[in-house]
């Protein structure tokens, strides 16, 4: 899978204990929108998706993840490869934060389920939204958004104008 991009703070201790945690990412496009998952706490928009779990493979957690987030479940056999965001900052508890964010295209069936939202996901009450791209980048860049990692709100905004700029979003 390429690599689209880095987001590299530097701002860590390369000598220190290390979190690594391996995400999935789906996009989901229909009619000119994109799937995202609105933060109502703190008005930003995601792409869905999460960690993947110890035995899981990327294409399972895809699959759970959008599900737990959106309701929506996904068609296996539409999962392609887009390519993958490497994210290294100061953690939270280690020294080193590093995440390797892994994106597909994926259809979904016409049916939208419950969410199943946990932890902080329900705290912030997350909702799906199928959102034009442009606006989607203009709540995340112009909106204060108070304590969420302002690098993961970058990184999907990014990843959408790289869409664009490929022409695989409009």
């Amino acid at each position: 899978m390429r690599l689209l991009f880095q987001i590299d703070t530097k701002d860590y201790d390369r000598n220190g204990t290390v979190c690594f945690r391996p995400s999935v990412r789906a996009i989901i496009i229909e009619n000119g929108k994109i799937a995202m998952v609105h933060s109502e706490k703190y008005n930003y928009y995601k792409l869905p998706g999460g960690g993947i779990e110890p035995g899981e493979s990327k294409e399972e957690a895809l699959v759970r993840e959008t599900l737990e987030e959106t309701g929506l479940r996904i068609i296996p056999e539409s999962i392609k490869e887009y390519g993958y965001v490497l994210r290294k900052q100061k953690g939270k508890q280690e020294d080193v934060f590093i995440q390797e964010n892994y994106y597909y295209f994926c259809q979904v069936e016409k049916k939208v389920n419950d969410q199943s939202l946990k932890g902080y996901e329900a705290i912030e009450n997350f909702q799906l939204e199928f959102v034009n791209p442009l606006e989607a980048i203009k709540i995340n860049r112009n909106i204060d958004h108070g304590p969420k990692d302002k690098n993961m709100v970058e990184r999907d905004i990014r990843v959408l104008e790289l869409l664009m700029k490929e022409k695989l979003l409009k």
